[in-house]
């Protein structure tokens, strides 16, 4: 099965905080993405959505979703190797831990596997140098308790 995916990442956080599968990647595959960010996380008025220049990230529907929401899109240069660099680091490891391991008949079957990464490996349990060792939901939890007005980024990008 070849699915398209969105996954949104607290940059500075390194937590998977929303994504969406289907068979096509449109605009508003990236928005359904955007919003269960927003749904999980609030919306941080001025955080910042890194993006590509994908045509649903630069897609109306999308970016008003996000000033609806007061969140400031912001796509890179093009070219720019540092843009979507979090972003996509965790789209390789999760290709080569999980994506490229097995097929899965049904879509559904699919969207399990990738909520079952995110939420039970990579948020809980995959620990990062870059949060000195510790998991995405650790160091926010810290982070949260040390600095309640931490200001949110977040990444976004499709394949």
């Amino acid at each position: 099965m070849r699915d398209r995916a969105e996954r949104l990442l607290s940059v500075k956080r390194r937590r998977v905080v929303g994504w969406a599968i289907d068979s096509t990647q449109r605009a508003d595959l990236a928005t359904n993405a955007l919003g269960m960010a927003i749904d999980s996380r609030g919306s941080a008025a001025g955080a910042i959505i890194h993006g590509d220049h994908g045509t649903q990230f630069t897609s109306w529907t999308f970016t008003e979703r996000a000033r609806r929401a007061g969140l400031l899109p912001s796509l890179g240069t093009i070219g720019d190797p540092y843009g979507n660099v979090v972003i996509e680091s965790f789209w390789a490891r999760m290709q080569t831990e999980l994506l490229n391991r097995q097929r899965w008949d049904t879509r559904v079957e699919l969207a399990n596997a990738i909520f079952e990464y995110i939420e039970g490996f990579h948020n809980r349990q995959r620990r990062h140098s870059a949060l000195h060792w510790r998991t995405p939901i650790e160091f926010e939890t810290t982070a949260i308790n040390q600095a309640p007005a931490l200001q949110n980024a977040v990444q976004v990008t499709g394949s």
